[in-house]
């Protein structure tokens, strides 16, 4: 017996020993960001990772008086702080703004898995308990900063999106759409949510989106993939890595579209009307794999997770594979770089922000944990044309830098991306615990 406790012990040193070597000699970047992002990305041979490659800023929030740095002739303040890691945001029809404070349900991942989640999680500031609640900002005075913060609901189970429909503000939890009476104006609600639908909750990619249609008839939920590349087998994986279309009154559901392995941001385009999303792709394929990305979804479509990427280049770590299905995967309409974990998405249809941010799109990049250099950590705007297209050869624009300090640490880390009643943009930043305000010097 003891001579079996010393060889399993051996072996998970060894183990150990191993990941911490590869860790130290992690994969490159051999192409410049740029390089794998727009309409035509470079999409380059795999680099398959046994180990993947960690590269996590360390989150060690603002100093006093820091703050991020906006593009030329834009200026940026705090409109919020001492928030419990905001992630998402949603403005109410009189000006108010609803931020969801919350984090990921906990994880029961045990094993050397468990230990490096922990480890990533801790590093990048993603480590606490989730808050489970949203928080209601009002700025009466219109000076740029809320003057009043007050919990709207609490007792959540790790919210993000919100939408207020037929006096209704539906929350999309981690596992179900609920939702409670509400009127603009409010500054609590007491009713006990009512169950919508219920959908697949937590894994690695817990987040949970909502939306609703023009006319109000449908809403649409972003799930992401428990997954990587459906690593517990693909009946782990059913209703996630998809958009659900959802009849609140009937309360049913169905996939509107799949083979999104975790899409985040939605925003109907304002031009053409469709809807967007911004999705993250898979990790381990090296420092240059595979792009995220934004595109327009439709009913039926299928953009190849977890059989391939980008439009039907293939994925031969996972099995069973669908080689028959790679010719039907969509490929996305914009790339946004590798790794960058791009979560925010608004269209600049109500922003007021110049000429240059007039028409376009803006995006939250959280940022990377495993590509060398770090990618994201900024919110980027992507101009479109007057098809409600990104513009042809456009490559992303930076609006909101100075995230990572000189020594690469991460000083807050850009997630959900709204404008406000006066035409600012507002960023919810989780490391920095705060809310910024972008608007015109």
């Amino acid at each position: 017996m003891l001579r079996h406790i010393l060889i399993v012990s051996g072996l998970m040193a060894l183990a150990a020993i191993g990941w911490w070597i590869w860790a130290s000699q992690p994969d490159q970047a051999k192409l410049s960001l740029a390089a794998v992002q727009g309409a035509q990305p470079k999409i380059t041979a795999p680099r398959p990772q046994m180990i993947p490659t960690i590269k996590v800023a360390d989150a060690v929030g603002w100093p006093a008086n820091a703050a991020p740095t906006p593009a030329a002739g834009l200026k940026v303040n705090a409109f919020a702080t001492g928030l419990d890691h905001p992630r998402w945001m949603y403005r109410l029809p009189n000006g108010d703004v609803l931020v969801a404070e919350t984090n990921s349900p906990p994880r029961d991942v045990g094993g050397i898995t468990g230990l490096v989640m922990g480890y990533l999680l801790n590093k990048g500031g993603a480590g606490v308990p989730s808050a489970n609640r949203i928080t209601l900002l009002r700025d009466a005075n219109g000076d740029g900063v809320a003057e009043l913060k007050t919990v709207l609901i609490s007792g959540l189970n790790s919210p993000l999106g919100m939408t207020l429909l037929g006096g209704q503000l539906y929350i999309a939890n981690t596992d179900a759409l609920v939702r409670v009476p509400f009127v603009p104006g409010q500054t609590r609600i007491t009713a006990k949510p009512e169950t919508v639908v219920r959908y697949p909750g937590g894994g690695n990619h817990w987040a949970r989106n909502v939306i609703a249609s023009a006319d109000g008839s449908r809403l649409y939920v972003a799930v992401g993939s428990a997954t990587n590349i459906a690593d517990d087998g693909l009946d782990k994986e059913e209703n996630r890595a998809c958009i659900l279309e959802i009849d609140p009154v009937a309360k049913k559901f169905r996939p509107f579209a799949t083979g999104l392995r975790n899409p985040q941001g939605l925003a109907f385009e304002p031009v053409s009307r469709r809807l967007w999303t911004t999705v993250n792709e898979r990790d381990m394929l090296g420092s240059d794999l595979a792009p995220d990305y934004m595109t327009s979804v439709g009913l039926g479509d299928f953009f190849g997770w977890p059989y391939s990427y980008w439009g039907g280049y293939a994925d031969d770590r996972v099995s069973p594979n669908r080689p028959d299905l790679y010719e039907y995967a969509r490929r996305p309409d914009y790339a946004l770089g590798p790794h960058t974990a791009s979560l925010g998405l608004a269209f600049a249809s109500d922003a007021k922000l110049g000429q240059r941010f007039a028409s376009g799109a803006f995006v939250g990049q959280h940022g990377s944990w495993n590509r060398v250099p770090v990618s994201g950590y900024k919110v980027i705007y992507v101009p479109f044309d007057a098809q409600g297209f990104p513009q042809k050869n456009a490559k992303p624009v930076d609006v909101l830098t100075g995230f990572l300090d000189a020594k690469g640490q991460a000083q807050g880390r850009p997630v959900g991306v709204i404008t406000d009643r006066t035409g600012a943009l507002l960023v919810a930043d989780d490391v920095g615990n705060r809310i910024w305000r972008v608007s015109t010097m």
